[in-house]
Formats: structure tokens, sequence, C-alpha cells
């Protein structure tokens, strides 16, 4: 779908800004969190954390900041608190543990996970600080948005205070006590001895759930009572609102206790997205018509030469030094190889031309050799750029990154493709009218013809692709895009090829989009088609995925991706923010 060229200042760009500094924020947070729990296989993906590739649910109402809300401290605690939790909860046993009914399951996850952050060291008075930090903004912003002045928010805000106080979280302000004071002194009557041993069984995670049990089951019948009392009196249900919900973090199905309800709506969602894309069965109506194109084919060659000049000064205009770039790349890439021999070493292995030097200068040591490594590049990379309609705003500065990339690659010693891929028609092709003369059979699957572009194959230098290269720019190739299939092509590619390294980079700005498909088929098998495609390549390893988001997250489709924010000139500081994608995609 087409979308309109974002400049700096509009809303859109204004946007784009702020998801970056989302996606950065979160980066250091699972930065922070693998290195306080040593549980590596953590990551955000699309705004969602992900332990050993399935969603990691945070249940306790203080863990979830928002960006324009919470300032950077209150994001360090949640880190700091997901670590703890990592560190000193055995989820196994937690599940043994917790309440079926709702409410009771709120309570339980909320004093767990106190009990994790009360266990946070001395010697770390940094953390103490974030997280003690988080849980007063919370309460600030629990109190400010008015769900105290209800008696089911008040007994549950109650509850969170005084378990948070009880752990060792420190004095509360006046206010608050003053608040809390009256509903205290009835919860304490309730939950008196249970509550009184929380804090002596905080070590001990299964004694602590027992006593922890026995107050979420108590408070889950106070407030049950308290709801049918309110109904009989035929006032107004003071029962959970939704603005309570949602800002006591209850993330749980409350119509059920299985463990599907213990998931929030958005992952349980986007589990049943990922158990479809793994079954899909997908399907393709008519594969004649389907092309690959060498792009330079499809341009004039007149048209050609003047897109290649223009590309040329718009890069000098830029100022990129390339050496630098170069340099990067290879500290990224190259690996030691051994180049052979150096001779005349003090330690190694004995070098057998030099042996009468032990007999004629004993104190001379230099009689060794050791191999000679060199760094060395030894890398396929595989550029795929969605040549989609609502790309051609953008293609200039995709070119011109791309073109620079495979620059400095090349001096590296990698080999370097650059792909393309779109539709042969706007809304459907030769297959959509097939299917239209055959009657229109139920799901036919895609039905647009497929277009492949080379733009430089990877045994082609640069210097000779550099003039197709600029075939990027010929922006009426572009139309509607099957991301799907054209990894699947990237991939053939690039397996076909003998190196240690294969890195694919995709460049989108949205979801895979044929108008004729979408419309003709039940389910939207583009997009999940490019779902199973994706996700198979991360299992399998082969190939490292990664992908550049013009505009817009891609997380949700990719494991690694960075949000490419290209309303500002193409800068030093944008290479260095693809780098650390490529970087990290192939040390993953």
């Amino acid at each position: 779908m087409t979308k309109p060229h974002t400049t700096p200042g509009t809303p859109d760009s204004d946007q784009a800004q702020q998801e970056r500094r989302q996606q950065r924020l979160e980066e250091l947070s699972a930065a922070l969190i693998r290195a306080l729990s040593d549980q590596h296989a953590l990551r955000y993906r699309g705004h969602r954390l992900e332990w050993q590739g399935r969603p990691y649910p945070l249940r306790a109402p203080h863990l979830h900041p928002q960006q324009g809300l919470d300032d950077l401290g209150s994001f360090r605690g949640v880190a700091d608190a997901i670590a703890l939790r990592l560190r000193h909860n055995d989820a196994d046993l937690h599940r043994q543990w917790l309440p079926t009914p709702p409410v009771a399951r709120l309570i339980f996850e909320l004093l767990e996970q106190l009990r994790v952050e009360s266990l946070v060291e001395s010697w770390h008075p940094g953390s103490r600080h974030n997280l003690h930090h988080r849980f007063e903004a919370w309460s600030n912003q629990f109190q400010a948005s008015g769900q105290t002045e209800s008696h089911i928010g008040l007994l549950l805000f109650t509850l969170a205070q005084m378990s948070w106080v009880q752990l060792g979280g420190g004095p509360l302000d006046e206010p608050t006590e003053m608040m809390i004071e009256s509903t205290r002194m009835f919860l304490l009557r309730e939950i008196g001895p249970a509550f009184g041993l929380i804090r002596r069984h905080r070590h001990d995670q299964a004694a602590f759930a027992e006593q922890a049990l026995s107050i979420a089951l108590c408070m889950n019948e106070l407030i049950d009572d308290l709801g049918q009392r309110q109904g009989a009196d035929g006032k107004q249900e003071d029962a959970l609102t939704e603005d309570t919900k949602r800002a006591f973090g209850l993330l749980l199905d409350l119509d059920g206790g299985d463990e599907a309800g213990l998931l929030s709506a958005e992952q349980a969602y986007n589990n049943r997205l990922r158990e479809a894309a793994d079954n899909l069965d997908y399907r393709v109506y008519d594969r004649g018509f389907d092309r690959e194109w060498p792009a330079h084919k499809r341009v004039r060659p007149e048209l050609l030469t003047r897109l290649r000049e223009g590309l040329d000064n718009r890069i000098r205009e830029q100022g990129l030094n390339l050496n630098v770039l170069t340099k990067k790349l290879r500290q990224l890439l190259a690996r030691p190889q051994r180049q052979g021999w150096r001779f005349g070493e003090e330690e190694g292995q004995l070098d057998g031309r030099r042996l009468s030097t032990l007999v004629t200068s004993i104190a001379d040591r230099r009689v060794f050799k050791q191999d000679k490594l060199e760094p060395k590049g030894d890398a396929v990379v595989t550029f795929l750029i969605d040549n989609s309609g609502s790309m051609r705003n953008h293609i200039e500065s995709i070119s011109m990154l791309v073109d620079t990339l495979a620059r400095a690659l090349e001096r590296v010693g990698a080999r370097v493709e650059i792909l393309g891929f779109t539709t042969g028609h706007w809304n459907g092709g030769q297959p959509l009218k097939r299917w239209q003369r055959q009657g229109r059979p139920a799901n036919p699957g895609r039905l647009n013809e497929r277009c492949h572009l080379i733009y430089k194959d990877a045994d082609t230098p640069w210097r000779r692709a550099r003039r197709d290269i600029a075939a990027l720019l010929k922006d009426d190739l572009f139309r509607e895009g099957l991301d799907g299939e054209a990894l699947q092509w990237a991939e053939q590619r690039l397996l076909a090829q003998q190196a240690r390294d294969r890195l694919l980079l995709v460049i989108s700005d949205g979801c895979p989009m044929d108008t004729a498909t979408r419309q003709c088929n039940e389910q939207d098998i583009l997009d999940l088609h490019l779902r199973q495609v994706s996700g198979r390549l991360e299992r399998e390893g082969r190939i490292a995925l990664c992908a550049l988001g013009v505009g817009l997250d891609l997380s949700d489709y990719y494991r690694h991706s960075q949000l490419l924010d290209l309303s500002r000139s193409l800068d030093n500081k944008v290479f260095d923010e693809v780098l650390a994608l490529i970087g990290k995609s192939m040390r993953d």
C-alpha cells in the first residue's frame, strides 16, 4: 500500500522517531536483563518480551511502563525486576501453586514478583533504587487515575502497598499511609497469619507460595463477597472495571483457568497466529507467468546511465567515509585465516632450515616459525529489497545505503547480491483472470504473477555492476509484494554459494500485499507465509536473517530488526545502526 513520504516535523515522522526510541529502549532493557539473569535467549520482539522463543508474560501490575508516561528509571526498574524473576523463580514450581480463579492468580503473581524483587543483593544499591523508583511511580499513577476511589481498587492497592513494605520495600509516604490505614487494618484481620510469614519465607519459594496462595484465595473471596453485596443492594456493581484491570496489569483471561488463560489476549493471539503460519498450506494458482529478470534489462541503457550519475552525485553529497565503514565491516566479518608462515620467531614450531643456528649461535632463539594469520572475510551478503509501491518515496536513500554497503563489503572480501521483489501487475494479474475464467474456485492461493529482480549477483564485482544497481531508481517497476516467496528465492541463491557466513538483509516498509490474493482467500495467506518462512529460517540457522524496517517496526516478522529512519540525511549513525544489526544477527 502506498504511503506518503514522511518529512521531519510531520506526525508520521514523529511517530517513526517514537518507534525508534521505543525499539532502542527495548534493546537496552533486553541487554540488561540478559546480563543480570545470565539468560541469553531473551529479547523483545514486536514490543513483547520473549524467552527461549516464547512470549514471557509479565503479570505483575508495575511491570508495564509506557514510553512518554514513564521515565528511564522506571524502565531500568522493570528490567531489574524481570532479571530477578528469571534468577529466583522456578517456573514449574510456580505453576504447581498457581490458583485457578483469575483475581487469585493476579494476587499470587503480584506477591511472587515482590518476593523476587526483595532478593536484590545488598551490593546492588543501584538496582534496589530502580526497583523502589518503579514501584513508587506505579503507585502514584494508580492513585492519580482515581482507581483507589472504588472499594475493590482500594482493596487491591492496599494489599500491594502492605506486601511491598512487608518484603522490605521501604516506608510509604504519609498521604498513602493515611489513605490505606483503615483498609489495612481490615485486611490484617483476614489474612494476618499468612501475611506475617511471607517475609520469613521469602528465600524459600515453596514455603512462600503456600502463604501467598492462602492470601490470594482469601482476597478472592473478599472481592467476590463485596461484589455480590453491592449487586444485592441494587447499586452499580463495584466489580473489576476495565480501568482497574489495566491499572493492575490484570493480563489474565477472566473466563478460564487453563494455560492459554495465563497469557494476555495479545500473546494468545500471537501464539495462534504463529500456529496458523506453521500449519499454512501455501498455494499458488498459476506459476506460468512468474518471471525472474536481470533488472538492467527493464531499463533503457541511456536512462540507466543517467540514473547512475545521479546516484553517484547524491552519494558524494553525503560525505560518507568509506574507509571507516570498511574498517568497521572488517572487524565485524573478517576471521583470521592462515596465509603461510612467519619465520624467525622465538617460539612456535621448529624451523628445520635453521637447525644449524642452534650449533653456531646458541643464544639465538629465532629458530621457530608460526602460522601467519590475516583477517579475511568469507561471507555472502544478500540485500533483499521490497519493490512495492510504498517504497518509491524511500528508494533513493535505500539505493545509496545499499550501494555504499556493497562497495565496503567487497573491500573486506565478502560477495554481495542485491535482489528485489515485486509483482507483475497491480491488484492481480494473469493468474487472476485465469481463476475468473475457471469459475472462481474457493481459496485459490496467490493470484498475481511473481516478479523477481536481480540488480547485482554474487559473482559480479561492484565495479562491473555499478550501473545496473542504479535500476533501483526506476520506480515504475514497483507494484505489490510477495515477501514470503522472495525470502525463499533469496535463501536458495544464498545456499548455492560456498561461504562460511551467509547473511540475508531484508529492507521493507510493510507487510506483504497483493490485493487480489488477499480478497479471494479466507485468510491472509501472504502474511502467514512470510511468518512461516522467516520462522523456519531463524530456527534452522543456516542463514543469518535480519531486516531493516523503513518507518515501520518489522519485529513481528523478524527476530532481528531495526527501524530505519530515512527522514534525515544518510549519515554515519545510520550505517552504525545497520552494522550493529548485522553483528547481532550473525552472533545469535
